[in-house]
C-alpha cells in the first residue's frame, strides 16, 4: 500500500467514490439518513466538495492523503491550518476505509499521516478533533484506540 498526498489531477474520480461510500456509510444505519444521504449526493455536491478540497490543498497540500494499491482503498481529510481557529485545534475532517481493507492497518497509517500534519501545525490549542456517529462503535474504539477522548458536547438543531 502506497500513502501519498492526494493528486486532484489523478485522484478525482476516486476520491469522490470514496466520499460517497464515507457519507453513505453514515447513513446506513436508518432509512431516513440513508435517504438523506443519496439526495445529497448529487453532482452539484460533487463539485462542490471538490472545490472544498482544491481551495484545501491550495493552503495545505498534505489535506488530504490517500492509500493507493489498485485505485484508492482509503483516504484522511485534516483540514488546513488556518482553520483551526474553529475548533481551537487541528480538526479531522473525514478518514474513510474500504470495507475490504478494514483491519489491515490502513486506517492505522492514515490516521499517523493526519497526526503527523496537525503536529506541524501551529493551532491555538494543541489538539486534534473530530466529530464520531454515536452509532459507529467501530470507529469510536479505533479513534479511543488512537489516544482519542471525548472533549466537549456538540450540539444541533435544524434550519
Amino acid at each position: 500500500m502506497e500513502y501519498r498526498p492526494y493528486d486532484p489531477d489523478g485522484d478525482e474520480a476516486e476520491l469522490w467514490r470514496l466520499k460517497c461510500a464515507f457519507e453513505r456509510g453514515l447513513g446506513s444505519k436508518s432509512e431516513e439518513k440513508r435517504a438523506a444521504y443519496d439526495v445529497k449526493l448529487t453532482e452539484s455536491y460533487a463539485e462542490r466538495y471538490l472545490d472544498w478540497v482544491r481551495w484545501c490543498l491550495a493552503r495545505e497540500p498534505r489535506s488530504v492523503i490517500v492509500a493507493a494499491s489498485e485505485g484508492l482503498a482509503g483516504y484522511v481529510f485534516v483540514l488546513p491550518e488556518r482553520l483551526a481557529m474553529i475548533w481551537d485545534a487541528a480538526v479531522l475532517n473525514e478518514l474513510y476505509v474500504e470495507p475490504d481493507h478494514r483491519g489491515s492497518g490502513v486506517a492505522d497509517e492514515l490516521i499517523e499521516a493526519a497526526l503527523a500534519l496537525a503536529r506541524e501545525q501551529e493551532p491555538p490549542l494543541e489538539r486534534i478533533v473530530l466529530d464520531v456517529d454515536p452509532e459507529n462503535a467501530r470507529a469510536a474504539a479505533f479513534y479511543e484506540r488512537h489516544g482519542f477522548e471525548p472533549w466537549g458536547e456538540m450540539v444541533a438543531r435544524e434550519l
